[in-house]
């Protein structure tokens, strides 16, 4: 497990590195990426689909089913539209009277933080304009997803572990330095 943690740690440093390389402001770069590869894909399929509608990419492993959410992730609170418009203006408000603190955070952090605020973001447009959230990626085994939800579960995995491994790791350094 320890070899895992240090490889993954490894990998997510050099991606942290080359984001920051390749991008003055990657937080930026990466939000207005996932806004628009979710919007342009839910289009797709609303284009291509009637609701209810799947094809199957791989057998009983991978279809493409056009799903209209009228909840949260696993479809719960569903047709609660104000609660989770609300909810999703609230998530917006606090993004941006904490980002100058999250500027100065671990950039694994900061990923983590765009990435969710971005798919949160994506999927309130949904909201606003149709009520629901277009959903398409199907795995059969679990529920119906779709880009802004991936990008909010990665970015709850890099917050999770900013907050286990790389905040904890950067108190060491400030201690060491004292």
């Amino acid at each position: 497990m320890n070899k895992l943690a240090n490889f993954l740690k490894k990998i997510l440093l050099i991606i942290e590195l080359l984001f920051a390389i390749i991008f003055y402001n990657w937080e930026k770069v990466l939000f207005v990426v996932v806004v628009a590869l979710d919007q342009i894909t839910k289009a797709m399929v609303m284009r291509s689909f009637v609701p209810g509608e799947s094809i199957p990419i791989l057998q009983d492993i991978f279809h493409l089913t056009y799903v209209l959410n009228p909840g949260a992730a696993f479809g719960i609170l569903s047709n609660q539209r104000m609660f989770l418009l609300i909810t999703g203006a609230g998530l917006i408000v606090a993004t941006a009277y904490f980002y100058p603190l999250l500027k100065k955070s671990d950039g694994c952090l900061r990923f983590g933080a765009t990435a969710i605020l971005s798919g949160a973001v994506a999927n309130l447009i949904d909201r606003i304009q149709t009520g629901c959230v277009v959903d398409f990626f199907d795995l059969r085994v679990w529920p119906v997803f779709n880009v802004a939800d991936i990008a909010i579960v990665l970015g709850m995995g890099f917050m999770i572990y900013a907050i286990l491994f790389r905040l904890d790791d950067s108190r060491k350094v400030e201690r060491i330095r004292e």
